[in-house]
């Protein structure tokens, strides 16, 4: 096998010397445009698991990095005088000319021919003259950017500016440190990669780098005006470059890694956001992964396919985590404010690779300051925490989400719900919300949707308040009030979800004559007259649940719902004083707001559901989200439930965990409003890591709510919890502790007898 190899970094040398080893007649040639010694950056920062896989694959390599590692295992945030450290994290660097030194040296003594200051010839002259290419060109890819039409890159640029330098002294930790100045917020990670070395990389937003004067300095100025500002950090010491320039970080993906026998590694593939690690760990294991294939399927095509099955969703999870720490430190400003401990632990967990449980481990010191800092008793996780709404006091931070069940008859709540909310109510949530109960049988999603338009029906919802009131003391239940507008009239989710009735159809309105999808029945735009009728209608609802014994009232503006059709520039094309800008956009969402506020009750709160984002282009931003949250909370909104889209069928939604985390975030700082968090919060872990870091002051939870009634009760015995933000009832608490279960461990091997 003749193998080309484009791109002498890390990556594409340690593909070539393991490519070698494993097979000493492959002919494997590296070429390289820059000369041996030329280098970008200072410090390689690897983890134990990228280390492991290293040692396994080729101890020589291995061997000779250790002899260069550095190892710490704390980290520093310095915020507003404040230095706190969190130990117990492990990392292990050297510098990245010397890891070039190493592998160069193992590619000549394994027989890797290596071409430095030569281009490579051209993608399609290399796949015709090779059994297998691998591009590892790096983040300017031009193997990429030949088979554009092949790989469909994406290519994303973000909105701070950063730059690589050094400094000629060792950090005795991963340091973090923020400086406020009269410009803006700017920030410094740095971490030791020799004994009397570190990187230092400095890094603003673009409008905070143009006005410190940056983009007139040149490489000299800016050194110097980056070691004034972070003076404190380098202790006075000056730093230095390497050809170092400003630049601003791109997010590279490709829908396909791989083109005939010519195949993307490392940056060429994909990048990966500085703050969580380096991008040469990454093309490290896409080395050993692609090593591995190679070595285990039968012919090349299904080696590469496995490559790329095996590495993409690993690379997906990474740059999600990534992408959430660039964010975090696009918006630093937003968490200036909080206490220095907090702040501390926010930039810990920002990825969410970090969290509360798995810092407890690491340093149990640090993670028990920053809880009674924020108030936990002794013993009580951060989501047994009582939390106020007005009159209401919730004696956890957990909601069971609002949940369709479609499950009514003619919208009366029966049998089914008052199972389905008593058992949840029973389970421990500190707050349990119905699905949208619609104000009118016109409002309803599916013939399967509870309303709350008939005095029958409010007296089934008292019967459900009722048990949930006496069976379970402290819980709360709340109310979800909306209107389907033009996603009405349509079958019960298992029978096709949102697709039109096959007969017995009802009329739809909505703000703008618009189908919600093709096919979708098309609504009628709604008068004057009849904007009347709906707000009394609503009123009407609200009145019922007050009589029905609701705790909390949320009015549903979310997810291409009635009220969110006015809000959304995609479905909004009005003419009229409720469409064009933005306030005339909300202007019918916040009448309605009002007129459900003076008719219930003074002392008990209400909420409101929004989407923070289309997932569209030309939709609601997450600008436009802050600006509808602090509308709403103007009005007297006393939390606002963050969700996103759902609003066009042709979004494009960036799932993930806790995915929808950073909008509900976003709001809570900027309006200073209570926020509930809801999407893909899955565990009691991610929950306590949300709260104790400022995030959100609620977390709503769905399918973990289906998949385990008692899931809340489950988590307090979990973490070992008996306290008064998780009562048992008194007939199960019985089962309050975990079943025991059948002993796994064996004898032990004591005793080493010779032969």
């Amino acid at each position: 096998m003749r193998v080309a190899i484009i791109g002498g970094g890390p990556g594409g040398l340690y593909a070539a010397a393991l490519l070698k080893r494993l097979d000493p007649a492959r002919e494997i040639t590296v070429w390289e445009r820059n000369a041996p010694d030329d280098t970008f950056g200072f410090g390689v920062v690897l983890s134990d698991e990228t280390l492991g896989g290293i040692e396994h694959a080729d101890p020589v390599v291995y061997e000779a990095m250790c002899e260069e590692f550095v190892r710490w295992d704390d980290i520093d945030i310095v915020h507003r005088g404040a230095r706190h450290t969190s130990g117990g994290h492990g990392f292990a660097a050297l510098g990245r000319k010397r890891l070039l030194e190493i592998l160069h040296d193992r590619c000549r003594a394994l027989g890797v021919e290596l071409r430095f200051r030569s281009g490579a010839p051209h993608p399609d002259e290399l796949a015709r003259t090779h059994d297998l290419v691998v591009a590892a060109d790096g983040i300017n890819s031009t193997t990429r950017e030949t088979y554009a039409d092949v790989f469909r890159p994406r290519v994303t640029s973000h909105r701070c500016r950063y730059i690589w330098l050094a400094a000629d002294f060792a950090f005795d930790a991963f340091r973090f440190d923020i400086a406020e100045t009269e410009h803006g917020v700017m920030q410094l990670h740095g971490y030791p990669y020799a004994s009397d070395a570190s990187t230092v990389i400095v890094e603003m937003r673009e409008e905070v780098w143009q006005a410190a004067g940056f983009a007139e300095l040149d490489e000299a100025g800016s050194v110097e005006r980056c070691a004034k500002i972070f003076a404190e950090a380098l202790g006075g010491r000056p730093l230095r470059s390497n050809k170092s320039a400003w630049t601003t970080f791109r997010t590279v993906t490709n829908e396909h890694w791989s083109h005939g026998h010519t195949v993307l590694l490392g940056d060429a593939a994909h990048t990966a956001h500085f703050s969580i690690g380096s991008g040469t760990k990454l093309a490290v294991e896409d080395a050993l992964a692609l090593a591995a294939c190679l070595e285990e399927q039968p012919s090349l095509d299904k080696a590469l396919a496995a490559y790329e099955e095996e590495r993409k969703p690993v690379v997906a999870s990474t740059q999600r985590a990534a992408r959430a720490s660039l964010e975090w430190f696009e918006n630093l400003d937003l968490y200036l404010g909080q206490p220095p401990r907090q702040f501390a632990f926010n930039l810990l967990t920002r990825s969410r690779r970090v969290t509360h449980d798995n810092l407890r481990l690491r340093d149990a010191h640090f993670t028990g300051a920053v809880e009674r800092d924020f108030g936990c008793p002794d013993g009580t996780p951060p989501m047994f925490t009582p939390f106020r709404l007005r009159g209401l006091t919730l004696r956890n931070r957990v909601v069971v989400s609002p949940m369709d069940m479609y499950s009514a008859v003619d919208g009366l709540p029966g049998d089914f719900h008052l199972v389905h909310l008593g058992a949840r109510a029973l389970g421990g949530a500190g707050l349990v919300m119905t699905e949208m109960v619609c104000v009118s049988a016109e409002g309803r999603i599916t013939p399967g949707c509870t309303g709350l338009y008939t005095a029958e029906q409010a007296e089934s919802w008292k019967r459900i308040t009722d048990f949930v009131h006496a069976q379970s003391p402290g819980t709360a239940i709340g109310v979800q009030l909306g209107h389907s507008g033009r996603k009405g009239s349509t079958k019960l989710m298992w029978e096709g979800m949102d697709e039109p009735l096959e007969d017995g159809n009802w009329p739809l309105t909505a703000a703008s004559a618009l189908p919600y999808k093709p096919g979708s029945q098309i609504p009628r735009e709604l008068t004057r007259a009849q904007l009347a009728d709906l707000r009394q209608q609503f009123t009407a609802s609200a009145r019922r649940a007050a009589d029905a014994g609701f705790d909390l009232l949320e009015l549903h503006c979310a997810h291409g719902y009635l009220l969110s059709g006015f809000l959304s520039p995609l479905t909004n094309r009005r003419t009229d004083a409720y469409g064009g800008s933005p306030e005339n956009r909300l202007r019918f969402p916040l009448e309605v707001f009002d007129a459900v506020r003076e008719v219930w009750p003074d002392e008990k709160p209400m909420t409101v559901r929004i989407s923070a984002t289309d997932w569209a282009e030309g939709g609601t931003s997450a600008e436009d989200a802050v600006a509808i949250a602090r509308a709403f909370a103007a009005h007297g909104a006393d939390a606002i439930d963050v969700s996103t889209g759902q609003v066009v069928s042709d979004e494009r939604p960036a799932f993930g965990r806790s995915y929808q985390t950073p909008y509900a975030d976003r709001i809570r700082h900027r309006v200073g409003v209570p926020v509930i968090a809801v999407g893909a919060i899955s565990s009691w872990d991610d929950v306590n890591s949300l709260i104790l870091a400022g995030r959100t002051d609620l977390c709503a939870l769905a399918r973990p709510h289906l998949y385990d009634p008692h899931w809340t009760l489950h988590a307090a015995a979990e973490q070992g919890y008996d306290g008064p933000g998780a009562i048992w009832p008194e007939p199960y608490r019985a089962g309050s502790r975990r079943p025991q279960t059948g002993r796994t461990d064996a004898p032990k091997q004591r005793l080493k007898l010779g032969g």
